[in-house]
């Protein structure tokens, strides 16, 4: 049976998806665009270490793109059973979180997303904000921008401010 190996590969690497979106879910919602040097060697390392998990001995082209095949056919049906079903998206996908609501900081949520002060205030400083105060709503989106809305509704203004993870806070400027 010819079949039997690459449906071996299909069943360890769809096994090795969820494992991954697991681990991820529990240790962090980093999204690709706010990772740093440690965060990319971490993904080289374990994508090295699950490599063999998924073809096993099967090193051949074959074996390879089979195991890619997979991950991007599991990948595929997972996103449109997550837009589908939202028991499964609360489950599998993060939520926005509120950073600051009428002016008042969230510092249960601040901490455990690790966010400081100091980061708070650059991103309300971004918003043209110069006091947190000033803030109606502060949320934290799920692709790692903060959103600000200001108490002033004639002054609103649309800005981006995309998260920077793990970086020293300036403390004096």
């Amino acid at each position: 049976m010819a079949l039997y190996p690459y449906f071996d590969i299909i069943l360890r690497s769809v096994a090795v998806y969820f494992f991954m979106t697991i681990a991820l879910r529990i240790f962090g919602k980093k999204e690709l665009s706010q990772l740093n040097t440690a965060d990319i060697i971490l993904i080289l390392l374990i994508s090295n270490s699950v490599q063999n998990a998924m073809v096993g001995p099967d090193t051949s082209l074959s074996g390879g793109l089979i195991a890619a095949l997979a991950l991007f056919i599991i990948n595929f049906i997972i996103k449109k059973l997550t837009h589908k079903y939202k028991g499964l998206n609360n489950l599998l996908l993060d939520k926005p979180e509120i950073l600051i609501h009428n002016g008042k900081l969230d510092f249960k949520a601040l901490s455990k997303l690790d966010i400081s002060h100091e980061e708070l205030k650059e991103a309300a400083r971004e918003h043209g904000l110069e006091h947190l105060t000033d803030i109606k709503l502060a949320m934290l989106e799920i692709d790692g921008t903060i959103s600000i809305i200001s108490q002033d509704k004639k002054n609103l203004k649309q800005t981006h401010y995309k998260r920077k993870h793990n970086r020293k806070n300036l403390q004096n400027f």
